[in-house]
C-alpha cells in the first residue's frame, strides 16, 4: 500500500473547499506502517496503564486524552504542512481515545461488542461516504485542504474504535489467544497486500482496509507483550510495553524528522 496510481485518485482540481496547504499526510513507506501499528500497541497497553496502574479510572483517563488529542489537534490543523512529530503524536493521541471509546461503551454501558462492531462499521462507512461525495476522493494522497483534512482524521478515529471492537469481539468470541489473534490479523493484511500488488485491488480501498486490520493486529501484539504469562502473554506490563514502543516510535519520527524520508512531493502528483 506505498505510493500507486495517485493520480488518478486525486481530485487535484477541486482545491476550493478549502485552506490549500501542502500534503497534510506522510508518504506511505515502511516506516508508516511500523510507526502506525507501534502507535496502534500504545493505544491499548497505555490506555490501561493510565486505567488502571494509575487508577485514574476509564472516565478520568478518557477524559484527559480526549482534551490532549483537542489540543493536539489544534497544532495539527494549523500546520500548512506534514510535520512528523505532530502528525504522529495525534495518531497515537487518536489510537488511545478510539481505544478508550469502545471500552467505555462496552465497561460503563454494557453495549455489547457486536453492536459496537456494527455502529462503528456504519459510522465509518457513512464518514466514507460522505467524505467522496462532497471530495471526489477517499486518497489520502490528497490531503491538502482542511475540508479533506477533517474527513482524514474523523476516518482514523473510527477505525481505530471499529479495530477495536471488532478485534475484541473477534479474540474473545473465538478465544484464540493474543498469539494467535496476532497471527490471524497479519494474515488478514498480508491477503490485502497481496491482492493490490497481484491483483489490482484498488490503492485507496487496500490502504484503508489494511488501516483497519493494523489496530487490532497491534492490539493483539500489546495484550501478547503486557499481559501475564498466565493469562497467555510475555508479562512485560503495560508500563514496559507502552515505554518501548513509544521510544522506538520517538526514534523514528527523529529520523523522518530529519531525512525527511516520508514527505511527499505535490509536484509528482
Amino acid at each position: 500500500m506505498t505510493k500507486n496510481n495517485s493520480t488518478s485518485l486525486t481530485n487535484d482540481g477541486d482545491t476550493s473547499l478549502g485552506r490549500m496547504m501542502l500534503s497534510k499526510v506522510p508518504e506511505v513507506t515502511i516506516f508508516f506502517w511500523i510507526i502506525k501499528i507501534m502507535a496502534t500497541t500504545v493505544g491499548e497497553t497505555f490506555a490501561d496503564f493510565l486505567s488502571v496502574n494509575l487508577k485514574w479510572g476509564l472516565t478520568n483517563t478518557t477524559i484527559f486524552m480526549t482534551v490532549l488529542l483537542i489540543i493536539t489537534l489544534y497544532f495539527q490543523f494549523r500546520a500548512k504542512k506534514y510535520v512528523p512529530s505532530i502528525y504522529w503524536l495525534v495518531v497515537v493521541l487518536i489510537s488511545v481515545v478510539g481505544t478508550l471509546i469502545t471500552d467505555n461503551l462496552t465497561d460503563h454501558f454494557g453495549v455489547p461488542l457486536q453492536t459496537t462492531t456494527i455502529i462503528f462499521s456504519i459510522l465509518l462507512i457513512m464518514t466514507f461516504v460522505a467524505w467522496f461525495a462532497s471530495e471526489k476522493t477517499l486518497s489520502i494522497h490528497s490531503i491538502f485542504t482542511t475540508k479533506r483534512e477533517a474527513y482524514y482524521w474523523l476516518t482514523i478515529l473510527f477505525t481505530f474504535a471499529l479495530g477495536t471492537a471488532a478485534g475484541d469481539l473477534i479474540s474473545e468470541g473465538l478465544n484464540l489467544g493474543y498469539l494467535l489473534s496476532a497471527v490471524m490479523f497479519a494474515a488478514a493484511i498480508a491477503v490485502v497486500t497481496i491482492a493490490h500488488y497481484y491483483f489490482k485491488l484498488n490503492s485507496v480501498w487496500a490502504f484503508w482496509m489494511a488501516y483497519i486490520l493494523t489496530r487490532p493486529f497491534g492490539a493483539s501484539i500489546g495484550d501478547f507483550l503486557s499481559q501475564s504469562r498466565k493469562d497467555g502473554g510475555l508479562g512485560l506490563g503495560t508500563t514496559g510495553t507502552s515505554a518501548i514502543f513509544l521510544i522506538i516510535i520517538l526514534i523514528l519520527v527523529t529520523y523522518l524528522t530529519k531525512t525527511k524520508r516520508d514527505v511527499r512531493n505535490l509536484s509528482e502528483e
